[in-house]
């Protein structure tokens, strides 16, 4: 057990290392300023944050992308006006998409092992599922109000 935990803090301190030099070498400051001088539309950048976000889930695990890709997007999302919740939830649930997409979806490969089916019988069978969460991503993406209305209303 005690390795497992050793294993577990040096992990951590790798990824919040990578956290550490992103802030330190303005990074984040530096993303804005060629995203707002690339892109000249809010719904552009939805458009590419998603692409980008879901290709992310296909390789990353949740974690390591929260650490390193919440401090990029959070400022270029301000600077286009993206409310900050609404960004974390574009962000969650195309992480998940991902997560069921190939070429890595770790979902897949997890359910592959665990109902001992092979990973293109279990990609079949996800299929309508990817498909209705990929409707609803883009409802989440390009409807604002069905994001920020509960928040709002708990203000």
């Amino acid at each position: 057990m005690r390795a497992l935990d050793r294993r577990r803090a040096a992990h951590s301190r790798r990824v919040h290392g990578i956290h550490n030099y992103l802030v330190d070498a303005e990074i984040p400051a530096r993303a804005v300023e060629w995203a707002t001088h690339s892109i000249h539309s809010p719904m552009l950048f939805l458009l590419m944050l998603n692409l980008f976000l879901l290709v992310a889930g296909c390789l990353m695990e949740i974690y390591p992308a929260i650490v390193v890709e919440v401090p990029l997007l959070v400022p270029i999302g301000a600077a286009f006006g993206i409310d900050p919740i609404r960004l974390g939830i574009i962000f969650l649930a195309n992480m998940e998409l991902g997560y069921l997409t190939p070429p890595v979806g770790l979902n897949l490969l997890m359910s592959s092992y665990r109902f001992r089916k092979s990973v293109p019988e279990v990609l079949r069978a996800t299929l309508p599922v990817i498909a209705v969460l990929g409707v609803g991503v883009l409802l989440i993406t390009y409807v604002p109000w069905l994001t920020t209305l509960l928040p709002k209303l708990v203000e």
